[in-house]
């Protein structure tokens, strides 16, 4: 796994640097001071999950996530217990340390975000059930024309209806069959559904949908196969 830290206080990064070094298996990509830097950072890179200080100089953390799109899985660190309640109305919030805290209660974090990696590469069904205000709705895959990502929430736009819930565009590249392939970070689409490719978009009959830079080459790779 890999992850990075936004911690403004040095001895408090240095602090998790230390109980990092002790776990084999979790890659540290980065650590930053201030909201800014990591914001940067997350635009163009990838990672399972992020510790994140509640105060910071020029945001709070909570707020923070709320302005990226597909955020990774949250650790938050704070040293204010009355946080916790808050941070965990978000979808991709973990856990929260309370300052300070030891290794072993670390740990437990880090166990978490590992259960939650390892849940989301269940082999991929042809249906899927989305939970929309406490209610299971059953979605065949066949029927998904695109996946669509605005910061917190995900629609499902099927060729009926559209289904709009609290979720991460991440979290759904292992559920999804291989006929779903992400080609911007704020969609996956059903190339069963294509009907053109130009240039940097595809259209679905009426509908248009940007192709990032960075995905087309793996997305014109799997379309040419």
């Amino acid at each position: 796994m890999t992850c990075i830290i936004l911690e403004d206080e040095l001895p408090a990064q240095n602090l998790l640097r230390n109980f990092l070094n002790k776990i084999p298996d979790v890659k540290l990509i980065a650590a930053f001071q201030t909201a800014l830097d990591a914001n940067t950072f997350l635009k163009e890179n990838n990672v399972d999950f992020l510790f994140l200080d509640i105060n910071l100089p020029d945001i709070l953390g909570i707020d923070f996530i709320k302005t990226i799109k597909n955020p990774p899985q949250v650790i938050i660190t704070t040293a204010y217990p009355n946080y916790a309640v808050d941070s965990f109305e978000l979808p991709t919030i973990v856990d929260y340390l309370v300052k300070p805290f030891s290794f072993d209660r670390f740990l437990k974090s880090i166990h978490k975000v590992e259960h939650i990696i390892n849940r989301q590469e269940v082999k991929p069904n042809n249906h899927v059930f989305l939970n929309i205000d406490k209610t299971l709705h059953k979605i065949l895959l066949s029927d998904v024309l695109f996946i669509e990502s605005d910061r917190n929430y995900l629609t499902f736009v099927t060729q009926l209806k559209k289904y709009v819930f609290i979720d991460s565009l991440k979290t759904w590249n292992s559920k999804l069959t291989d006929d779903f392939i992400q080609i911007h970070k704020s969609y996956i689409i059903n190339v069963n559904h294509i009907d053109k490719i130009a240039g940097n978009e595809i259209s679905m009959g009426e509908i248009k949908i940007p192709i990032g830079r960075t995905f087309k080459p793996n997305f014109m790779k799997k379309f040419n196969s």
